[in-house]
């Protein structure tokens, strides 16, 4: 991420203390599947509501990653390979990029693509 999509996220976002896990964050950004159920049915849907600002930091966050970072790069290509679609794939990514963001900011150390990171 840029200075510029930095500075939108801490400022849409707040302080780290409003969310204290990477779900919230992704729930209140509107990247986080909604579970829709009535009586005995349920299924997940997307998200249509949240902070539309956000939602658009993670997504540019993640469409920029694509050229620049080669982890985001190979899980969008196997989301790609699963069959999604460009869209979905960089929503994936995103979500993705969420959870990053939330340990660089909660552990308050530099991100490395090198550590192994939980499917």
């Amino acid at each position: 991420m840029g200075a510029a999509l930095t500075a939108e996220l801490l400022a849409e976002a707040g302080g780290l203390d409003r969310f204290p896990t990477a779900d919230r964050l992704a729930a209140a950004a509107g990247l986080a599947p909604v579970l829709r159920q009535s009586g005995k049915a349920r299924s997940a849907r997307r998200a249509a509501g949240g902070n539309k600002a956000l939602k658009r930091v993670f997504y540019q966050s993640a469409f920029c990653a694509l050229n620049t970072d080669p982890a985001s790069k190979a899980y969008y290509a196997r989301k790609r390979a699963e069959g999604k679609r460009h869209r979905q794939a960089l929503i994936c990514l995103a979500r993705r990029r969420v959870d990053v963001l939330h340990a660089v900011l909660r552990t308050r150390q530099p991100y490395r693509a090198d550590l192994p990171v939980a499917a």
